[in-house]
């Protein structure tokens, strides 16, 4: 193990994924990550996930197959036995891509005041193929008050990775009375202490399956629990219909690159960290996109 890299804590929640549960174990193990923690909670499947799980299990740190009370029940299990200086969970059929641990290690060595990240957004389909949607300049960047404003983009679970000193300071917690949105109510707590760093770099990506996906088929129920959690946030209606003025006066600019400075600026939005062929990693100019 080297001494040089921090700990990685991965944690897996499971409950009868056993058609993508592997590609999401290898994508883990695979990394050749030397300081890894991998954290697998299954709920008590019934599909096989468990004997998937058995051939794997002299590579994980610790894996259990019980009852449970759902997905975030399970995370919070999870990360309850870990002890990573960097933390990050993967659900059972989502997908990292090579290296991307290391990647992140990296990223979080070379820079101290980064305390929370997240991948550029990749996606894959039923068959593990990698694609990207287009987007906004600054879809992939975040502010606090980017989240209080709530534009329909969201920040992508499958990419994230927290220092645990940023974990403690929010609580130690999963939210367990949201039982679709409680990433969602992490992230705004985690958002009340630090700032969202994201990257151009591939870490993590959402796999869109053909049944049984919640974000998906509950999307309604999910988006209630959203606009319930941004309603208890402090900041007030006034403020925010005031910025929402501004940014829809930002978005009249006809020249795109003015357009996009002062959205940035308006959001205030951080850097992001890129690949320089000269630096290598490093931060970007804060308006460049």
């Amino acid at each position: 193990m080297s001494p040089t890299l921090p700990k990685i804590t991965v944690v897996t929640p499971s409950f009868n994924q056993a058609r993508y549960l592997e590609d999401t174990i290898r994508s883990v193990l695979d990394q050749g990550y030397p300081n890894l923690e991998y954290i697998i909670i299954d709920g008590g499947s019934t599909d096989g996930s468990t004997d998937l799980i058995r051939q794997y299990e002299k590579q994980l740190t610790y894996w259990v197959s019980e009852k449970d009370n759902g997905l975030y029940d399970a995370i919070q299990k999870g990360f309850a036995r870990s002890t990573g200086e960097i933390m990050t969970w993967i659900n059972a059929d989502d997908m990292y891509h090579k290296q991307s641990l290391f990647t992140v290690a990296a990223i979080f060595q070379k820079f101290e005041q980064v305390k929370w990240l997240m991948g550029a957004n990749t996606f894959f389909n039923e068959a593990g193929q990698c694609f990207l949607y287009d987007d906004l300049p600054y879809a992939q960047r975040w502010s606090r008050l980017r989240l209080e404003l709530f534009d329909g983009q969201f920040i992508q679970q499958e990419s994230v990775f927290w220092r645990r000193e940023l974990w403690q300071e929010a609580g130690s917690h999963i939210a367990q009375g949201y039982s679709l949105a409680a990433d969602f109510e992490l992230w705004l707590r985690f958002s009340r202490y630090q700032q969202l760093y994201t990257t151009s770099f591939l870490l993590g990506g959402f796999r869109f399956r053909s049944e049984n996906q919640k974000s998906y088929e509950q999307r309604d129920q999910y988006m209630e629990q959203v606009r319930e959690l941004l309603a208890k946030e402090k900041r007030g209606a006034v403020s925010l219909l005031y910025y929402r003025f501004l940014i829809r006066l930002a978005k009249a600019v006809s020249k795109r690159k003015w357009r996009n400075k002062l959205l940035a600026n308006m959001l205030n939005l951080p850097p992001k960290i890129i690949f320089d062929r000269e630096q290598g990693i490093v931060f970007s100019k804060k308006n460049d996109f």
